[in-house]
């Protein structure tokens, strides 16, 4: 009779788990890149979709996207320069520290957040349709919650 090694089995999900998130989530700017094109919108990738949906009806620095862990400092300034060039987002100094840049969108972008929030929408309730109930997606989402707050306190602090 054969052990079963319970400490490789969690290692094996574990590791499984890490790259579905990747996997998915380079799969989901997939989805926004489609329904752009859908939309008729050819000028914006879906990582910049996803950011002007992050940014949504807020004035925000620059500087807290980065902080709430969306974004790089190199990939967020490109994108921000691209938006503001394409007329999706506009940007200004803070008045009380030059140099930090506020942004908001435009008519434009508010336009492709809509669209954005209507996608969600439409594949969420298809979503839980086909999962048969909501708990599940609950469960799932607590989980990767869980897994987010443990990785940043190992950014944090190092040892878990």
């Amino acid at each position: 009779m054969q052990m079963i090694d319970e400490g490789a089995i969690v290692t094996r999900d574990y590791l499984e788990l890490t790259r579905l998130i990747e996997r998915l989530h380079r799969r989901y700017l997939d989805v926004l890149r489609t329904e752009l094109k859908r939309a008729g919108i050819r000028d914006l990738t879906g990582v910049q979709a996803l950011l002007l949906s992050n940014i949504g009806d807020e004035e925000i620095a620059i500087r807290d996207l980065i902080e709430r862990g969306y974004y790089q400092g190199s990939n967020v300034s490109y994108n921000i320069r691209k938006l503001t060039d394409l007329g999706y987002i506009d940007q200004e100094r803070a008045a009380h520290d030059k140099r930090s840049v506020i942004i908001q969108l435009t008519d434009k972008g508010r336009q492709v957040v809509v669209l954005i929030d209507e996608l969600e929408n439409k594949n969420s309730h298809a979503f839980t349709e086909k999962l048969g109930d909501s708990n599940n997606l609950e469960a799932t989402s607590k989980t990767l919650q869980r897994l987010e707050r443990m990785w940043a306190d190992y950014i944090r602090y190092g040892e878990l």
